[in-house]
């Protein structure tokens, strides 16, 4: 009979788990990256009356006879299932599409989050919500090299994309076949130094006789290149490849029909400096500067966390994971590589808690909450018949 009552309480300190457990699952319906738990019951050692018995020739073999004295979480699992994607606009939030956390740092602590929601700390460090700074590789010339150990993502102040000298540029276009001899027009466009110091770079054409053109390419820096070109058709004859001051230029693309004058300088692959206008995230998790002098520069890439148990890492708050014995080491990757998740930006994932499920989970532990406190009530009722016994 006092089996019973403490058959009655175990039932009560599980139940009251899992209303603990679906409680908070509600409470977390808008965390961003929250994954859901389910409370898992097992039954309670239970108390041998008799043991099985041998069968034998003369007697059938018993069961062993046995009464149970309770029941007991036996675990708490959390649910990965990934959560549904709110599309935020920002370019520094993150979704990973996939397996996969982000690795951040608090102190001496190293954690794990699917929480995407960055922003850049007033010392130029990519930050969560929380104040935990996100891990990654940061960009040496553009190029980043993930086979380090990641560090704190850094924006340096005054960040600058370097100027870069001009050494190839090129005209397309046409000159027209049939132009009176004499006839004459320039093309500029402008190229950098080394040092981003700005100069023109102009192309003179003059026209000779049956259609062919002369050129004479100046730097304004004292170089000067010059040629002669044919043309009858789609691509110009002659000396079409020039050197100036360096820079080599290429009038291969240029055409000579008749009756068009469109020959102009289409590119040119030097820039000068420029300041940081913009950050933005790719699907491989690289975050790229945008310039005022148009360059787009890789700043830094993303480490991606993945384990061989995600179900054992521990919950640290703050949306965070940390890892634990069962959960295996931490396998440090990129996103978009084979078993990494893929990074969307300019949005988050939402917690992937089924409000429908958590009622219905409400609904079952309050009634087994119910019953076991029921259990308790009779028990009591019983002993207080034998109390009144002996009247």
């Amino acid at each position: 009979m006092l089996r019973s009552l403490y058959s009655g309480i175990s039932g009560l300190r599980a139940e009251q788990t899992m209303l603990d457990v679906t409680s908070n699952n509600i409470a977390n319906v808008n965390t961003v990256g929250f994954k859901s738990s389910t409370v898992q019951f097992e039954d309670a050692l239970s108390q041998m009356v008799s043991a099985a018995g041998l069968a034998t020739s003369a007697k059938a073999g018993t069961n062993p006879n046995q009464v149970g004295l309770g029941v007991r979480v036996a675990g708490v699992t959390t649910n990965l299932t990934q959560g549904s994607q709110t599309t935020t606009g920002n370019n520094l939030d993150a979704l990973i599409s996939g397996d996969g956390y982000f690795v951040t740092t608090a102190g001496s602590q190293t954690l794990y989050t699917r929480n995407g929601s960055f922003h850049w700390d007033s010392e130029g460090r990519l930050s969560t919500a929380d104040g935990s700074l996100v891990q990654g590789w940061p960009a040496v010339n553009g190029s980043v090299a993930t086979g380090s150990k990641p560090t704190t993502l850094t924006l340096p102040s005054g960040t600058v994309a370097p100027a870069k000298a001009t050494t190839t540029a090129s005209l397309t276009g046409n000159l027209p076949s049939d132009a009176v001899a004499g006839t004459t027009f320039d093309r500029d466009i402008t190229v950098f130094a080394a040092d981003g110091t700005p100069r023109q770079l102009t192309a003179s054409f003059t026209a000779g006789a049956a259609g062919a053109w002369n050129y004479a390419i100046d730097d304004h820096n004292g170089g000067t290149a010059t040629g002669a070109l044919g043309t009858g058709g789609a691509a110009v004859t002659g000396t079409t490849t020039a050197t100036v001051g360096g820079i080599a230029i290429d009038l291969s693309k240029l055409s000579g029909f008749a009756g068009l004058s469109t020959t102009a300088f289409a590119t040119q692959d030097g820039n000068a400096a420029g300041t940081l206008l913009s950050v933005a995230m790719g699907g491989d998790g690289t975050l790229t500067g945008t310039f005022s002098n148009g360059a787009t520069v890789a700043i830094a890439r993303l480490a991606i966390g993945t384990f061989t148990n995600p179900e054992g890492l521990a919950k640290a708050g703050n949306s965070s994971l940390t890892q634990t014995l069962n959960s295996g080491g931490v396998r440090l990757g990129t996103a978009g590589a084979d078993g990494y998740g893929s990074v969307v930006s300019g949005a988050l994932e939402a917690s992937n808690v089924d409000l429908s499920q958590e009622f219905t989970n409400l609904i079952v532990a309050q009634r087994g909450f119910q019953a076991n406190a029921r259990i308790i009530t009779t028990s009591d009722e019983i002993l207080q018949e034998l109390t009144q016994l002996k009247r």
